[in-house]
């Protein structure tokens, strides 16, 4: 697969905004998010203050940045990131599948992910919570995890988990009737803490705890500061300046990670920003590699 100059997170408008302008500056790139798009943008009923679309409705402003990217030879990858680590001189990402993808720089323009982290949850992170169920499972062998899911995309993960795991929890935060091949047992009760001393040992929720070796937290996205160690981050929004910069050398964010105003127009606008910036970023250190 080789290495990437930019890896974007994120399909949305200000993810789709970076991937053009990084294509026009001719880096190679790869884009992660959803073929769909932003599910949100294409719910929308109508934007009055998007230049160019006025009283444009969510779905035909979609349509149209989905032209834009084919025009452009731009293709999404369906992958879940759920690590971002810097390795000094380039990235590493982690996907749901384990696979590692590297990038000398990245583009973080992955939305905001709502609430906040169960308490426990940074405090236990590698010692019994664990967000990539692929990842971890075989340390769970014979044991009994929960999963606390966000959408029935991660049902496969859970079945997965039930392969390896001794009893497998499934703790789902939507209303479908979740649908498993394996032995899974569903618990409609709200999770409220991770608790244990030196590691994870129950999962407290509304009705009650159940004790785990892991607890296994399956979100459509990760908060900013789990997704990329290291990372500051200032009320669940990434701290950046105005070429979109964070605090990590060649990694960037833009759109609602950054912060408010929640606009389309300025999310497009702050991908352009980073693109730009990451493009300078690659280009002076070719420069200073010769």
């Amino acid at each position: 697969m080789g290495r990437y100059d930019i890896a974007i997170i994120g399909s949305g408008p200000a993810g789709l905004s970076a991937a053009i302008t990084a294509k026009i500056r001719n880096k190679n790139i790869i884009v992660f998010g959803s073929a769909d798009l932003s599910t949100k943008l294409s719910k929308a009923h109508e934007i009055q203050n998007y230049l160019g679309f006025p009283a444009v409705k969510g779905a035909d402003l979609a349509a149209a940045f989905q032209k834009h990217i084919e025009s452009m030879g731009i293709s999404i990858t369906e992958k879940k990131i759920t690590s971002v680590y810097a390795m000094g001189d380039y990235y590493a990402l982690q996907t749901s599948a384990n696979e590692m993808i590297e990038a000398d720089s990245v583009i973080l323009a992955s939305g905001v992910t709502n609430g906040k982290p169960y308490p426990g949850e940074e405090k236990f992170l590698g010692r019994g919570v664990s967000y990539c169920a692929t990842c971890d499972a075989p340390l769970y062998r014979g044991k009994t995890v929960a999963v606390i899911s966000s959408s029935p995309k991660e049902e496969a993960e859970a079945d997965f988990l039930a392969e390896v795991a001794g009893t497998v929890y499934y703790f789902p935060l939507y209303k479908d009737e979740p649908v498993f091949r394996n032995n899974v047992t569903v618990v409609r009760e709200k999770p409220l803490e991770i608790i244990g001393a030196m590691k994870t040992s129950a999962l407290k929720t509304d009705g009650g705890e159940y004790p785990v070796d892991c607890v296994f937290i399956l979100r459509e996205s990760q908060f900013p500061g789990q997704l990329v160690p290291g990372l500051q981050v200032e009320n669940n929004h990434i701290k950046v300046d105005l070429q979109m910069k964070t605090n990590l050398d060649g990694c960037y964010a833009c759109g609602d990670i950054a912060g408010l105003p929640y606009q389309y127009i300025k999310a497009a606008g702050q991908g352009n920003t980073a693109a730009l910036s990451a493009a300078a970023y690659l280009d002076e250190k070719k420069r200073n590699q010769k």
